[in-house]
């Protein structure tokens, strides 16, 4: 992770408009500049390239950063949410914003604090660590130890973040829109407002508190994962309190033991399904910063619970449809499952159709395996990619899902990356299988949502497959 550095954060909608607009200003210049050098040594480049030239790639995503709030987390979500329906170029500019943020000034930090507990602050504390150990797009997170001993983690809030959420939004669309870094056929405003809503809720940390309390409650006593408790009594609409957890990055799996890197990753699989299918409760953002693994426990701690979506029941039992009629290969119920989830309309043509099954059928592939499937060795991703890539030259084909559905994109995604870096083989379509019997044989034959689950704790799918297979990896 790269050193963090200080700051300040602009200010006000105003301040902030005009650090856009320059931007956008900065960017035509060098769309002009780039060209005019290229037509002095004779030759000739199309508009985007002009546009995405390293100079103003590079000027897009510090200022970006600089910004912080909902400019730098637009930014993400798209190249999340849109990676691929953008070009490939504009994506890569907006993955960059992926990597961290500047952290507030330790003035700017100070008032945060005194704006949440008073000036007499620090009297909560035996130590509070002023730099932070993490810096993102909504907050930063510092090391704490309260007076009774307990090692925490503060998440503060960038004051003024949550008030230009909504102008921030409405001004990175109109720049995206005025360099016509919008392919024709995206609906940005629909991205737009998808981003807005997840701002909103990230923004909130008595929200994010409350998913924190529910998951602590689900996943109590549990013998593999970890969640933080909420410390209630400091914890604020702008700071979160919250218990510390030991671990590092979740990609430190790839140094384990083959058997319990298989099992720890065949968990995470059960917990992502349980999430779905289950409690409709999903942590859309699987960043692997988000996943902490304990090696002196044999644990993993979860994290980062502002970007929880939920899921109403009828929404998970149309991607228990999804997922049955797929592993069953019967493409009319493919067909009408994905129309009841959102992929096609009632007015799609049969080749539209089409394309999204063989997409779907193409995503489900790893649980379609009828043996354990080796994600180190596969080349799904690239194969999707490139098919993505066909479909993206005709629109007609290729529509924007649902935005629920594409947060649950995200964590699928993020889970398969996590699993092909753990080089990991996971017979998928047994723990499918298991949690779609969960599913339908549960009281309500439906989850009823993250408040009163009915579904049993999770538990290991098929651990004998996996550890036969992980004896060979």
């Amino acid at each position: 992770m790269p050193p963090i550095r200080h700051k300040p954060l602009p200010r006000g909608r105003l301040g902030r408009a005009l650090r856009l607009g320059k931007l956008a200003t900065g960017v035509a210049g060098g769309v002009v500049g780039a060209g005019a050098g290229q037509w002095l040594r004779g030759k000739r480049v199309g508009a985007v390239d002009l546009l995405l030239n390293p100079a103003n790639a590079t000027r897009i995503s510090a200022q970006l950063a600089e910004m912080r709030g909902a400019a730098m987390k637009v930014g993400q979500l798209l190249s999340l949410e849109a990676g691929d329906w953008l070009p490939d170029e504009v994506t890569q500019i907006l993955a960059s914003l992926r990597d961290g943020a500047y952290a507030m000034p330790p003035e700017t930090l100070e008032q945060a604090l005194e704006q949440a507990w008073g000036a007499q602050w620090s009297d909560h504390f035996d130590d509070f660590e002023r730099m932070p150990f993490a810096a993102a797009s909504i907050g930063q997170v510092h090391r704490a130890v309260d007076r009774a001993g307990r090692r925490l983690a503060v998440k503060v809030q960038y004051p003024g973040i949550a008030e230009s959420i909504d102008s921030d939004v409405d001004n990175v669309g109109r720049m995206l829109k005025l360099l016509r870094l919008v392919p024709p056929g995206l609906d940005l405003d629909e991205l737009l407002t998808i981003a807005r809503s997840q701002l909103h809720d990230e923004a909130d940390y008595r929200l994010e508190a409350e998913s924190l309390r529910s998951f602590h409650q689900l996943l109590d006593g549990d013998d593999v994962f970890r969640v933080p408790e909420v410390v209630t009594a400091l914890s604020t609409e702008s700071v979160l309190v919250m218990t510390y957890l030991d671990g590092e990055h979740i990609d430190a799996l790839v140094r384990v033991e083959p058997p319990l890197r298989q099992q720890l990753v065949g968990r995470l699989i059960d917990l992502t399904l349980m999430e779905c299918l289950h409690w409709g409760a999903v942590q859309s953002d699987p960043n692997f910063a988000n996943f902490l693994y304990d090696a002196a426990s044999g644990t993993i701690g979860l994290l980062d619970f502002g970007a929880l979506r939920r899921f109403e029941p009828g929404r998970c039992r149309a991607f228990a449809a999804l997922a049955a009629a797929l592993l069953d290969d019967d493409l009319a119920a493919v067909d009408a499952a994905a129309r009841e989830v959102g992929y096609l309309d009632a007015e799609d043509s049969f080749n539209n159709r089409m394309a999204i099954v063989e997409l779907l059928q193409m995503a489900a592939e790893p649980a379609l395996a009828t043996e354990c499937f080796d994600f180190g060795g596969s080349d799904l991703m690239q194969r999707m990619g490139d098919r993505l890539l066909e479909l993206r030259s005709r629109p007609e084909l290729l529509t924007l899902p649902p935005a629920d559905v594409l947060f649950l994109h995200r964590k699928l995604a993020g889970i398969y990356l996590l699993c092909a870096r753990a080089g990991v083989r996971i017979d998928v379509r047994a723990r499918v299988e298991a949690a779609l019997n969960r599913a339908y044989s549960s009281p309500q034959a439906a989850p009823t949502g993250l408040v009163n689950p009915v579904s049993p704790p999770i538990v290991p799918a098929s651990p004998a497959v996996d550890t036969v297979a992980a004896t060979s990896n």
